[in-house]
Protein backbone atom coordinates (compact mmCIF):
# COMPACT_ATOMS: atom_id res chain seq x y z
CA UNK A 1 0.00 0.00 0.00
CA UNK A 2 1.03 3.28 -0.76
CA UNK A 3 1.04 6.71 0.77
CA UNK A 4 1.08 10.37 0.67
CA UNK A 5 0.29 13.47 2.17
CA UNK A 6 -0.19 17.24 2.63
CA UNK A 7 0.27 20.00 5.56
CA UNK A 8 0.37 23.22 6.12
CA UNK A 9 0.31 25.67 9.30
CA UNK A 10 -1.05 28.85 9.67
CA UNK A 11 -0.83 31.46 12.25
CA UNK A 12 -3.94 32.44 12.17
CA UNK A 13 -5.99 35.83 12.02
CA UNK A 14 -5.40 37.06 15.94
CA UNK A 15 -1.84 35.79 16.82
CA UNK A 16 1.73 37.08 15.96
CA UNK A 17 3.36 33.79 16.71
CA UNK A 18 2.82 30.32 15.35
CA UNK A 19 3.15 27.55 18.46
CA UNK A 20 1.90 24.56 16.36
CA UNK A 21 4.32 21.90 14.14
CA UNK A 22 4.37 19.09 12.53
CA UNK A 23 6.19 16.52 10.86
CA UNK A 24 5.74 14.55 8.08
CA UNK A 25 7.99 11.79 7.23
CA UNK A 26 7.37 9.70 4.79
CA UNK A 27 10.13 6.91 4.33
CA UNK A 28 9.98 6.76 8.24
CA UNK A 29 6.08 6.62 8.28
CA UNK A 30 5.88 9.19 11.07
CA UNK A 31 3.14 11.69 11.15
CA UNK A 32 2.80 14.35 13.67
CA UNK A 33 0.98 17.51 14.90
CA UNK A 34 1.41 19.59 17.94
CA UNK A 35 -0.36 22.28 19.60
CA UNK A 36 2.14 24.37 22.21
CA UNK A 37 0.97 26.50 25.24
CA UNK A 38 3.41 28.40 27.13
CA UNK A 39 3.19 32.02 26.52
CA UNK A 40 6.22 33.96 24.91
CA UNK A 41 7.80 32.00 23.00
CA UNK A 42 7.35 28.90 25.26
CA UNK A 43 4.23 27.36 23.25
CA UNK A 44 7.08 27.50 19.75
CA UNK A 45 9.46 25.71 21.51
CA UNK A 46 7.49 23.01 23.57
CA UNK A 47 6.06 22.37 20.50
CA UNK A 48 8.74 22.28 18.07
CA UNK A 49 10.99 20.29 20.53
CA UNK A 50 8.27 17.58 21.24
CA UNK A 51 8.04 17.08 16.64
CA UNK A 52 11.64 16.57 16.81
CA UNK A 53 12.81 14.47 20.07
CA UNK A 54 9.87 11.96 19.21
CA UNK A 55 11.42 12.01 15.26
CA UNK A 56 14.41 11.41 16.48
CA UNK A 57 13.25 8.78 19.06
CA UNK A 58 11.58 6.94 16.54
CA UNK A 59 14.32 6.70 14.03
CA UNK A 60 16.65 4.93 16.49
CA UNK A 61 13.76 2.50 17.00
CA UNK A 62 13.00 1.59 12.78
CA UNK A 63 14.27 -1.87 12.82
CA UNK A 64 11.25 -2.56 15.12
CA UNK A 65 9.20 -0.98 12.53
CA UNK A 66 10.30 -2.86 9.99
CA UNK A 67 9.62 -6.38 12.04
CA UNK A 68 6.43 -5.12 12.51
CA UNK A 69 5.51 -4.36 8.72
CA UNK A 70 7.26 -7.46 7.71
CA UNK A 71 5.35 -9.69 10.24
CA UNK A 72 2.41 -8.11 11.56
CA UNK A 73 1.32 -9.69 14.25
CA UNK A 74 -0.18 -9.08 17.70
CA UNK A 75 3.13 -8.18 19.66
CA UNK A 76 5.11 -6.77 16.83
CA UNK A 77 2.34 -4.06 16.81
CA UNK A 78 2.56 -3.76 20.56
CA UNK A 79 6.34 -3.46 20.28
CA UNK A 80 5.64 -0.46 18.38
CA UNK A 81 3.08 1.10 20.45
CA UNK A 82 5.66 0.86 23.01
CA UNK A 83 8.12 2.86 20.66
CA UNK A 84 5.80 5.33 20.25
CA UNK A 85 4.61 5.72 23.64
CA UNK A 86 8.32 6.00 24.63
CA UNK A 87 8.68 8.72 22.08
CA UNK A 88 6.27 11.03 23.59
CA UNK A 89 7.34 10.31 27.02
CA UNK A 90 10.89 11.30 26.31
CA UNK A 91 9.79 13.93 25.14
CA UNK A 92 7.33 14.86 27.67
CA UNK A 93 10.78 14.04 30.61
CA UNK A 94 13.07 16.69 28.52
CA UNK A 95 10.65 19.44 27.97
CA UNK A 96 9.94 19.33 31.56
CA UNK A 97 13.70 19.62 32.84
CA UNK A 98 13.75 22.84 30.26
CA UNK A 99 11.22 24.35 31.59
CA UNK A 100 12.45 23.78 34.69
CA UNK A 101 15.56 24.97 33.84
CA UNK A 102 15.21 27.80 31.99
CA UNK A 103 12.45 30.71 33.71
CA UNK A 104 11.95 31.64 30.58
CA UNK A 105 10.37 28.67 28.98
CA UNK A 106 8.39 27.57 32.63
CA UNK A 107 5.03 26.22 31.91
CA UNK A 108 5.33 25.19 28.14
CA UNK A 109 4.02 22.10 27.03
CA UNK A 110 1.78 20.86 23.76
CA UNK A 111 0.11 18.78 23.05
CA UNK A 112 0.67 15.92 20.49
CA UNK A 113 -1.01 13.40 18.04
CA UNK A 114 1.01 11.26 16.29
CA UNK A 115 0.78 7.79 14.43
CA UNK A 116 3.70 5.49 12.56
CA UNK A 117 2.47 3.71 9.42
CA UNK A 118 3.22 -0.05 9.70
CA UNK A 119 2.71 -2.04 6.59
CA UNK A 120 -1.56 -2.07 6.76
CA UNK A 121 -1.53 -0.62 10.03
CA UNK A 122 -1.26 2.61 12.00
CA UNK A 123 -0.43 2.85 15.74
CA UNK A 124 -1.21 6.38 16.79
CA UNK A 125 -0.41 8.16 20.66
CA UNK A 126 -2.78 11.00 21.71
CA UNK A 127 -1.84 13.17 24.61
CA UNK A 128 -3.94 16.38 24.44
CA UNK A 129 -6.67 17.71 22.57
CA UNK A 130 -5.19 17.96 18.97
CA UNK A 131 -7.05 15.36 16.83
CA UNK A 132 -6.94 12.36 14.17
CA UNK A 133 -10.03 11.91 11.94
CA UNK A 134 -10.45 9.14 10.05
CA UNK A 135 -12.27 9.33 6.40
CA UNK A 136 -13.26 5.48 5.29
CA UNK A 137 -16.04 5.17 2.59
CA UNK A 138 -17.62 8.63 2.78
CA UNK A 139 -17.82 8.08 6.75
CA UNK A 140 -15.74 10.18 9.10
CA UNK A 141 -14.86 9.58 12.53
CA UNK A 142 -12.94 11.34 15.36
CA UNK A 143 -10.48 8.26 16.35
CA UNK A 144 -8.36 10.24 19.46
CA UNK A 145 -9.93 11.18 22.47
CA UNK A 146 -9.53 14.99 23.65
CA UNK A 147 -8.19 15.14 27.13
CA UNK A 148 -9.92 17.84 28.30
CA UNK A 149 -12.37 18.85 31.23
CA UNK A 150 -15.25 18.95 29.14
CA UNK A 151 -13.85 15.90 27.56
CA UNK A 152 -13.70 13.96 30.99
CA UNK A 153 -17.50 15.99 31.94
CA UNK A 154 -19.07 14.32 28.73
CA UNK A 155 -17.45 11.17 28.86
CA UNK A 156 -18.88 10.82 32.32
CA UNK A 157 -22.45 12.07 31.88
CA UNK A 158 -21.53 15.75 33.97
CA UNK A 159 -22.46 17.83 31.30
CA UNK A 160 -24.45 18.04 28.28
CA UNK A 161 -23.39 18.13 24.69
CA UNK A 162 -25.10 21.82 24.26
CA UNK A 163 -23.31 22.84 26.97
CA UNK A 164 -19.91 21.88 26.26
CA UNK A 165 -20.05 23.93 23.21
CA UNK A 166 -20.44 27.05 25.03
CA UNK A 167 -18.33 26.36 28.51
CA UNK A 168 -15.32 28.61 29.44
CA UNK A 169 -13.66 24.74 30.48
CA UNK A 170 -13.84 23.83 26.70
CA UNK A 171 -9.97 24.15 26.24
CA UNK A 172 -8.62 23.27 29.49
CA UNK A 173 -6.37 20.94 28.75
CA UNK A 174 -6.06 17.58 31.74
CA UNK A 175 -2.62 16.24 29.80
CA UNK A 176 0.19 17.88 28.05
CA UNK A 177 3.59 16.80 27.26
CA UNK A 178 5.31 19.11 29.47
CA UNK A 179 3.53 19.38 32.34
CA UNK A 180 4.38 16.90 34.59
CA UNK A 181 7.83 14.56 34.64
CA UNK A 182 5.50 11.89 33.39
CA UNK A 183 2.15 11.86 31.05
CA UNK A 184 -0.07 9.12 29.98
CA UNK A 185 0.05 8.40 26.57
CA UNK A 186 -3.33 6.78 24.53
CA UNK A 187 -1.84 4.38 22.37
CA UNK A 188 -3.77 2.53 20.04
CA UNK A 189 -3.60 0.25 16.78
CA UNK A 190 -6.10 0.20 13.31
CA UNK A 191 -5.79 -1.16 10.47
CA UNK A 192 -5.92 0.71 7.07
CA UNK A 193 -7.03 0.11 3.69
CA UNK A 194 -6.62 1.89 0.01
CA UNK A 195 -9.38 4.91 -0.16
CA UNK A 196 -8.43 5.97 3.72
CA UNK A 197 -7.39 9.23 4.63
CA UNK A 198 -6.33 10.32 7.82
CA UNK A 199 -6.52 14.10 9.12
CA UNK A 200 -4.53 15.17 12.08
CA UNK A 201 -5.17 19.05 13.43
CA UNK A 202 -4.84 20.92 15.89
CA UNK A 203 -7.43 22.59 17.43
CA UNK A 204 -7.63 26.12 15.77
CA UNK A 205 -9.03 24.18 12.94
CA UNK A 206 -11.61 21.33 14.95
CA UNK A 207 -12.86 24.05 17.11
CA UNK A 208 -14.66 25.41 14.33
CA UNK A 209 -16.08 21.82 12.23
CA UNK A 210 -19.77 21.83 13.67
CA UNK A 211 -20.91 19.31 10.92
CA UNK A 212 -20.29 16.69 8.71
CA UNK A 213 -20.53 18.69 5.71
CA UNK A 214 -17.77 20.75 6.82
CA UNK A 215 -15.21 17.40 7.75
CA UNK A 216 -16.33 16.06 4.66
CA UNK A 217 -15.66 19.49 2.05
CA UNK A 218 -12.32 18.86 3.88
CA UNK A 219 -11.99 15.10 3.37
CA UNK A 220 -13.39 14.49 0.31
CA UNK A 221 -11.10 16.82 -2.23
CA UNK A 222 -7.72 16.02 -3.43
CA UNK A 223 -5.41 16.32 -0.37
CA UNK A 224 -3.48 19.64 -1.45
CA UNK A 225 -7.29 21.13 -1.52
CA UNK A 226 -8.38 19.90 1.20
CA UNK A 227 -5.53 21.21 3.49
CA UNK A 228 -5.94 24.29 1.71
CA UNK A 229 -9.66 24.32 2.41
CA UNK A 230 -9.37 23.21 6.02
CA UNK A 231 -6.90 26.44 6.62
CA UNK A 232 -9.39 28.77 4.65
CA UNK A 233 -12.21 27.60 6.49
CA UNK A 234 -10.79 28.25 10.00
CA UNK A 235 -9.89 31.89 8.91
CA UNK A 236 -13.34 32.07 7.82
CA UNK A 237 -14.67 31.81 10.73
CA UNK A 238 -12.42 33.89 13.12
CA UNK A 239 -8.55 32.35 12.56
CA UNK A 240 -8.51 33.31 16.58
CA UNK A 241 -5.74 30.23 16.88
CA UNK A 242 -3.24 29.32 15.11
CA UNK A 243 -3.91 26.27 12.22
CA UNK A 244 -2.81 22.69 11.29
CA UNK A 245 -3.65 20.78 8.69
CA UNK A 246 -1.92 17.26 7.90
CA UNK A 247 -3.84 14.47 5.45
CA UNK A 248 -2.43 11.36 4.74
CA UNK A 249 -3.75 9.26 1.91
CA UNK A 250 -3.38 5.32 1.61
CA UNK A 251 -3.44 4.25 -1.73
CA UNK A 252 -2.62 1.35 -4.06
Amino acid sequence: MKVRHFGLTDVGLRRSNNEDAYLADAPLGLYVVCDGVGGRLGGEVASSNAVRLIWEWIRQESGVLRIAAATPTEGTLRRVGHVVRGAIQHANYMITEQGLQDPQHEGMSTTVSVFLVVGAHIVFGQVGDSRIYLSRDGVNQQITEDHTLIGFKLKHGLISPSDAETSRERHIITRAVGQHNYVEVDIATMPVQPGDRLLLCSDGLHDYLQSTDELNAIMSPPIHDGVRTAIEFAKDHGGKDNITALIVEFYS
